[in-house]
């Protein structure tokens, strides 16, 4: 049985913290947790922007249409938001973040956003959509992490903030066997309970291993740029998750993300134009 945890007091909750200084930045820490090969997750990054973003529009505090540039990778340690609302509106804001980190050489800017914020409490009901939510097996039925190649771990130690239970049909690579179609899919929750809310619908958009490790390409994937569109808040529960690319191409690729809540409802859509991993050698 899982324990709900409590909004504010949740791994994730803790990740993407931010305080409003008298410079109007606001200030986090991008802890280690959250990282993915060489940088911290671009979800969890989104998810940070963001929330600076929510801070500055209480009347508009959820992400509608977010979209997102990743300049440099992200490391773990302090990290600073700075945000511009271009526009307040009835039903929509639009704003801007960037992230930035110090280094060395002084400040780098990490990524850029640009977003409209509204308020999805405003939109509840039914979506219309000719999608349908991907078939799978119930999530006792799929593959937990517990059983994920040591290797991604090691590379993805966000990957233990999740339970994430992978359709068996689409876990091919990791014995091996990719099925070459590109496609990923599963369930997710946090593994401390924390529910659903647009902020880590966010995150979730980027959450299963890289779609290319079902073409056979394992290893790191660098975002290049996200965007996500949330349609609803998601009621409490599963979240069911498809991942599919149909273009690699130069070297990158795109990634398209459905994600679904437990009542069958379509609650956020993404794509990402991504950096491909290396192909092993001699492939």
């Amino acid at each position: 049985m899982t324990t709900v945890t409590a909004t504010g007091s949740s791994e994730f909750d803790q990740a993407i913290a931010l305080h409003p200084g008298p410079d109007g930045l606001h200030r986090g820490e991008l802890g280690a947790g959250w990282r993915i090969g060489g940088g911290i997750n671009g979800g969890l990054l989104l998810a940070v922007a963001a929330n600076a973003i929510s801070q500055e529009l209480p009347e508009h505090p959820d992400p509608v249409s977010i979209s997102c540039y990743y300049l440099s990778a992200s490391r773990s340690g302090p990290a600073s938001v700075r945000t511009d609302v271009v526009r307040r509106g009835r039903s929509l804001s639009t704003a801007t973040a960037s992230l930035y980190q110090d280094e060395d050489s002084g400040s780098v800017e990490r990524l850029r956003v640009l977003a409209s914020f509204g308020d999805l409490a405003d939109q509840e009901g039914e979506v219309h959509t000719a999608a349908a939510p991907p078939v799978m097996p119930p999530p006792e039925q799929c593959i937990g992490m517990e059983h994920a190649p040591p290797s991604l771990i090691e590379q993805a130690e966000l990957l233990q903030r999740f339970d994430l239970r992978l359709d068996p049909a689409t876990v091919g690579w990791a014995v091996g066997q990719p099925s070459k179609q590109g496609r990923i899919q599963g369930w997710f929750r946090f593994a401390d309970g924390r529910l659903p809310d647009p902020l880590a619908l966010l995150l979730v958009a980027d959450a299963l291993p890289p779609v290319t490790f079902d073409l056979g390409l394992p290893g790191w994937a660098p975002t290049i740029e996200l965007t996500v569109h949330l349609r609803a808040r998601p009621v409490p529960g599963w979240l069911r998750v498809s991942h599919s690319t149909r273009n690699l191409a130069g070297g990158y690729f795109e990634e398209d993300a459905e994600i679904w809540d437990e009542s069958g409802r379509l609650v956020a859509q993404s794509r990402q134009l991504a950096r491909a991993p290396r192909a092993p050698r001699g492939k």
